[in-house]
């Protein structure tokens, strides 16, 4: 396995690799790796003659200060555990220094409105910074692909609107939301969680799962009041938002219409931890 902690020898060493026509796929990530992340790494090698697996976390995406200081940064563990998936991928783990070349700020982006419903009402310039390093990642890596997980359905769709409007010659591959047995979607957050909220936190998934029948017969807006009334009933997790939405447009659903397709998305707290989670409801 050979790691890269400098984008110049990470962009020399790939240069020598696309002469020989090799096809490449990113899958970036910000450390604390789990099961989830390993299926997407997985995916990229199937699908790829060389995988690069970034992990950087990313200080402009952070509007709170403390979430910043306090997620989880394990790089050695995290090393061994891509290390079960293969011996030959390639590890960019540059500094905030190198990749920013000091500037440590975020480009503005136009998402044509994206960037401004859920996540957007919550964290303030978030989605700036999500582009602004992905963007900067594209450039050193020149992926063919890259590979995102649906967890993250909102970013996932901002990222290809970038791409769209960038006009960047990459592939945006979305994989399934991994999940614990519970039904709790994995995210390195769930380790800050203590073993009785974090088994409690099956109780999200479930929720999104039945307003999801729900919604076969009922209102979005019945749906919705739904799912807010089962978290008043649960003292130990406080719901910031739930929005059923159109996933092209992430626009909130007023009627439902044909030939749409709609997801419902949920953020929550545990204590102090923020956890999303989302459902495809058609």
């Amino acid at each position: 396995m050979q790691i890269f902690n400098q984008k110049e020898a990470l962009i020399q060493f790939l240069q020598k690799e696309k002469k020989e026509n090799k096809t490449i796929g990113l899958v970036p990530t910000m450390g604390a790796l789990h099961k989830g992340h390993l299926s997407l790494v997985e995916k990229a090698l199937n699908n790829n003659d060389i995988v690069v697996v970034s992990i950087f976390v990313n200080p402009t995406q952070f509007d709170n200060k403390t979430d910043l200081e306090k997620y989880p940064k394990t790089f050695e563990k995290d090393v061994e555990t891509l290390k079960t998936a293969s011996e030959n991928i390639i590890v960019f783990a540059p500094t905030a220094a190198n990749i920013y070349d000091d500037d440590i700020s975020s480009e503005t982006f136009d998402f044509d409105g994206l960037e401004f419903e859920m996540e957007g009402k919550f964290r303030t310039g978030h989605f700036d910074g999500v582009g602004t390093i992905v963007k900067k990642l594209f450039t050193i890596v020149e992926p063919d692909n890259a590979y995102f997980g649906e967890k993250d359905f909102q970013q996932l769709q901002i990222i290809r609107k970038m791409v769209e409007k960038s006009k960047l010659p990459v592939t945006i591959i979305g994989c399934p939301i991994s999940r614990e047995e519970s039904g709790l979607a994995m995210s390195s957050r769930n380790e800050r969680l203590d073993n009785e909220i974090r088994k409690e936190a099956a109780f999200i998934y479930k929720t999104i799962s039945e307003a999801k029948e729900k919604f076969g017969t009922e209102s979005a807006l019945d749906t919705v009041n739904w799912i807010k009334s089962q978290f008043d009933l649960h003292p130990n997790f406080s719901l910031e938002y739930a929005e059923i939405a159109d996933e092209k447009t992430l626009k909130p659903v007023k009627m439902k219409e044909k030939n749409k397709d709609y997801r419902l998305f949920v953020a929550v707290y545990a204590n102090e931890i923020r956890l999303i989670d989302n459902i495809a409801l058609n």
